[in-house]
C-alpha cells in the first residue's frame, strides 16, 4: 500500500483544456493558463520537471483525466523522479485518492496548491488564522487520504473500530479547531471595526488597492506611501493587508490606503470565505484603485476575473479607478489620464517603478473625492432625534443651530453614498434640506425615490 510522503518539490504539471467550459466561462488561452499555473508552482517552491497537457470534453469521474492520459502521467512521474503531481483543476477527494494509488506519489489540485502558497506567505496572526481555516475546510473532506493504512479495516463483528474511530476523532478535532479560529477571527474583526469607525470619525477617506496578482499593487503602494512593503515579481508576493496614511490629490488631503491580497482566476471559495474579514477593507473603501498590468496580453481578461471576485465579496458597487501600471514595459505608452463621457477620471496610465504618471493619479483622486462628497443644510423636526443622532454618528455635522420652532438646523458634509443611503432607508418625511445650488427639497418617501433616480448619474 502506498504511503504518502511528507513533502516533495519535483513536480509534474497537468493542465487540460475543456473547450466547451472555457468558451462558456470566457476562459483564457491554454498556453496562458499553463504559464500562470507554472508560476503558481514555482511560487510554492516546486521544481517543474514535466508537463502533461490535453483536451477533453468533460472530466472523467475516476481519474479526472482518461485512463490513457493517467498512464502518460505515470510514465512522466517514473521518468522524472517526480515527488508530486500538480493539477491545474479542482479534484474531488476520490479522484485524488485514485490518482495517488496509480501514480504512487502525492497529488495536489489547484486549490491545495494556492492554499499552500498562502500558508507560506502569511506573516500576521490574522493571516495565519485565515489560511489555517481555509486549509481545514479543504482538509475536512479529504481525511481518509492521511490514513490509507486503515483502509483495510472491514466491517463485521470484531473488525469495526480503528479506521472509523480515527476518522471520527479527526473530524471532531478539526471541527473544534475551526470553531476556535472563528472565535479568534471575530475578536480581530471587532478590532478592525474599531479602526474603521475611528477613520470615519476622523473623516479620512479610504482607498483600497485591488487587482490581479503580480499587477504591481505593492510597488504602487510603496510609491504612494514611502513604505517598504515586500514587492517581488511573483504570484501572491503580498498576502497580509497593510494600511498607511497618504496625502491624496493636489490638495494633499489625508487619506488611508490599503494594500490587499491579489486575485487570480478560480480563487478557492474557501479562501475567499476565510478572508472575508480582511476584504472588509475593500468593501468599505470609498474608491478602489484597480491596478492592471498594462503590459499583459491578458489584461482585459484579468479585469473580468477581478470584478468576479469583487462581486463575490459584495464589493462590486464600490467606485473604481483603473490604474494601468507597468507602462515602462511598453515602448509606445506614455503617462495619461483618460476620462469618461462626463469628463470624470476613469483610467490612469503610469509606472509605479519609475514614478511616471503618479502626479496624474493624484489629479484623478482629487477630482473623484471632490465629487464624492456632498454638502447640505438640513432642517429636522423636533421629533427626528434618531436621524439627528445618525448624522452625528457619521461625523457629518459641521454646525448646528435651533430654530424658533425647536427645529434642528444642521450643516452637514458627508460621502455621497452615505447621504443616498440615509435618503433611502431613513424616515425623511418632513425633513427639508438645501443643496449647493440653492434648491430646497421637502421630502416624503415618493420624492426620495425620485431624488435618488435623478442623482444616480450625477457627478
Amino acid at each position: 500500500m502506498f504511503e504518502r510522503p511528507h513533502g516533495g518539490e519535483r513536480a509534474v504539471l497537468v493542465s487540460l483544456c475543456f473547450p466547451s467550459r472555457d468558451a462558456a466561462g470566457g476562459g483564457s488561452e491554454p498556453d496562458e493558463a499553463l504559464r500562470e499555473f507554472r508560476e503558481l508552482a514555482v511560487s510554492a517552491a516546486a521544481e517543474p520537471v514535466g508537463t502533461v497537457t490535453g483536451r477533453r470534453k468533460a472530466p472523467e469521474s475516476r481519474f479526472f483525466v482518461g485512463s490513457g492520459k493517467a498512464e502518460e502521467i505515470r510514465q512522466q512521474v517514473q521518468a522524472t523522479g517526480a515527488e508530486v503531481v500538480l493539477f491545474n483543476h479542482a479534484l474531488t477527494p476520490s479522484q485524488e485518492r485514485n490518482l495517488e494509488r496509480l501514480l504512487e506519489c502525492r497529488v495536489l489540485d489547484r486549490t491545495g496548491l494556492i492554499l499552500d502558497i498562502f500558508a507560506q506567505r502569511a506573516r500576521t496572526h490574522e493571516g495565519k488564522l485565515q489560511v489555517e481555516l481555509a486549509q481545514l475546510k479543504h482538509l475536512s473532506t479529504r481525511l481518509i487520504r492521511g490514513w490509507t493504512h486503515l483502509e483495510r479495516q472491514k466491517g463485521g463483528i470484531g473488525l469495526r473500530g480503528p479506521g472509523e474511530t480515527q476518522l471520527e476523532t479527526d473530524r471532531r478535532l478539526i471541527g473544534e479547531r475551526m470553531r476556535q479560529i472563528h472565535r479568534r477571527l471575530q475578536r480581530v474583526e471587532r478590532q478592525r471595526e474599531q479602526g474603521r469607525r475611528g477613520r470615519k470619525r476622523a473623516e479620512l477617506p479610504t482607498l483600497s488597492l485591488v487587482g490581479y496578482t503580480n499587477a504591481g499593487k505593492s510597488t504602487l503602494f510603496n510609491r504612494l506611501t514611502d513604505a517598504e512593503v515586500f514587492a517581488a515579481d511573483q504570484l501572491f508576493a503580498t498576502l497580509d493587508p497593510t494600511l498607511r496614511r497618504i496625502a491624496m490629490g493636489p490638495e494633499r488631503r489625508p487619506a488611508v490606503l490599503a494594500d490587499t491580497v491579489g486575485f487570480i482566476r478560480d480563487l478557492p471559495h474557501d479562501l475567499v470565505a476565510a478572508f472575508r474579514s480582511t476584504l472588509q477593507e475593500t468593501r468599505d473603501a470609498d474608491v478602489l484603485l484597480h491596478v492592471v498590468d498594462a503590459a499583459s496580453a491578458q489584461r482585459d481578461e484579468t479585469i473580468v476575473q477581478v470584478n468576479r471576485v469583487l462581486a463575490e465579496i459584495e464589493a462590486e458597487g464600490v467606485p473604481q479607478l483603473l490604474v494601468y501600471n507597468k507602462i515602462d514595459l511598453l515602448s509606445d505608452a506614455v503617462p495619461r489620464l483618460d476620462r469618461d463621457a462626463d469628463g470624470r477620471p476613469w483610467r490612469v496610465w503610469l509606472s509605479a517603478v519609475d514614478g511616471r504618471g503618479i502626479d496624474l493619479l493624484h489629479v484623478a483622486l482629487g477630482e473623484l473625492f471632490a465629487h464624492a462628497r456632498v454638502t447640505r443644510r438640513v432642517r429636522l423636526p423636533a421629533a427626528a432625534t434618531r436621524l439627528r443622532a445618525r448624522f452625528y454618528a457619521l461625523g457629518a455635522v459641521r454646525r448646528e443651530t435651533t430654530s424658533e420652532r425647536g427645529e434642528s438646523l444642521l450643516e452637514v458634509e458627508m460621502d455621497r453614498r452615505e447621504w443616498d443611503t440615509l435618503v433611502r432607508h431613513e424616515d425623511m418625511n418632513g425633513v427639508v434640506w438645501t443643496e449647493r445650488d440653492g434648491q430646497t427639497v421637502d421630502m416624503d418617501s415618493t420624492e426620495a425615490d425620485q431624488y435618488l433616480a435623478a442623482t444616480a448619474q450625477a457627478p
